[in-house]
């Protein structure tokens, strides 16, 4: 049998430490919600938490997303060498690497409050059920957003030990973005994903997806113009909307020919998006 060490390459690749563009996608959005509902001074230790369990969290996604789809992403040109598809991994080792990064989660929010504890099963439920949505919907990314938001009620949750009506408009501005950069993300699959049979919204919007993208990503900044509103931000948070804005002005000019690579740079840009838009955050609250 091959040594656990020689065979950890394998398990980095199947949780995609080794690309933390996904970590990065949930880890901003994580932070805009704690810095909101901190008035700008988070506790450290929930920091800490939410930064250890976005990278657990996300890893745990990407464990499932590879168990779910380990008999297609052999047909996909871009998931074709995932551990999985190849057998560097077996079913049973991602399953149990899967329960192991729950578990490892779930031992975190103990160390917050009850409020934060009774949703983290939603969290759970989110990640697991996102990987099988592609068989049954056109819409999967739509729980895709879900998951990649639950982070900012928790967020709340855990600072406030509160969930304001307002911590929804952030909830939601994410949800959206994430179902356009997701999309963007779909467009390098589609050809693949129609041979196989595979949903997204990439294969549902056809023709119209660079307008469907254009759309969440105008509702993104309107949602995150009044959660800045209703958290009484300055110029500087605007700022960083229009930031943002920018980014995806961009974006829809890189995906202009749909292509495969451009279409990929279109969605790490988003990384991009949302850490200066953070940045400025935090710059904003320190001004105040």
């Amino acid at each position: 049998m091959t040594p656990w060490y020689q065979r950890l390459p394998a398990f980095i690749d199947l949780t995609r430490l080794n690309r933390p563009i996904g970590t990065y996608l949930v880890l901003w959005p994580t932070l805009w919600a704690l810095w909101f509902a901190a008035d700008g001074v988070p506790n450290i230790k929930v920091l800490f938490i939410f930064v250890a369990g976005v990278v657990l969290m996300r890893s745990a996604g990407c464990v499932i997303n590879d168990f779910a789809d380990r008999k297609v992403d052999g047909h996909v040109r871009r998931t074709c060498t995932r551990p999985l598809a190849t057998g560097r991994v077996t079913a049973k080792e991602a399953l149990v690497l899967f329960i192991v990064l729950i578990l490892i989660s779930f031992i975190l929010t103990l160390f917050t409050n009850l409020l934060t504890l009774t949703l983290a099963p939603i969290a759970l439920l989110l990640a697991a059920s996102y990987p099988f949505m592609k068989r049954y919907t056109h819409f999967p990314q739509v729980v895709l957003g879900a998951a990649f938001s639950w982070a900012i009620p928790m967020a709340f949750a855990a600072q406030t030990n509160g969930l304001p009506p307002a911590l929804w408009l952030i909830f939601f501005a994410n949800l959206v973005w994430t179902v356009g950069y997701d999309t963007a993300y779909a467009m390098e699959d589609r050809e693949d994903d129609l041979k196989i049979g595979v949903k997204s919204t990439a294969v549902f919007f056809g023709d119209y997806d660079r307008f469907a993208i254009g759309v969440t990503q105008l509702v993104t900044l309107v949602l995150l113009a009044l959660a800045g509103l209703a958290f009484e931000r300055g110029n500087i948070f605007y700022l960083g909307l229009l930031a943002m804005a920018g980014f995806f002005i961009w974006q829809q000019w890189l995906i202009r020919h749909r292509q495969r690579g451009p279409c990929l740079r279109a969605f790490l840009n988003n990384h991009y998006a949302g850490m200066v838009l953070f940045i400025l955050l935090v710059i904003d609250y320190w001004v105040a």
